[in-house]
């Protein structure tokens, strides 16, 4: 299940991309300094839309790098628990696979 904040991270994502058609929508059928108005807000939501992700992949980062850098400190700790684990693993789904 993911993380409640990148739920929340992505339901911006939804409500930002949206409001950027829309605007898009309505600079389309106005001229002049409207238009101009309308295009400009919507490129400043998309420009936050993009910060938004660029934020989401930092902290994906991050943590992908604390979960491997937990995983080797496991390893060098309990060598055989590690050994035995990645067995159990690759048995489990070697059985998975030879069932299809």
């Amino acid at each position: 299940m993911p993380n409640p904040s990148i739920k929340t991270v992505r339901n911006d994502m939804k409500t930002l991309i949206e409001d950027a058609r829309e605007l898009f929508r309505e600079a389309s059928h106005n001229t002049g300094e409207k238009a101009e108005d309308l295009r400009a807000r919507g490129l400043k939501l998309l420009d936050g839309a993009m910060e938004k992700a660029h934020e989401v992949q930092a902290v994906a980062l991050e943590k992908g790098k604390a979960a491997a850098h937990g995983a080797d400190e496991f390893v060098h700790q309990k060598p055989w628990q590690a050994v035995g684990l990645a067995a159990g693993i690759g048995l489990v789904v070697g059985l998975l696979i030879s069932r299809r």
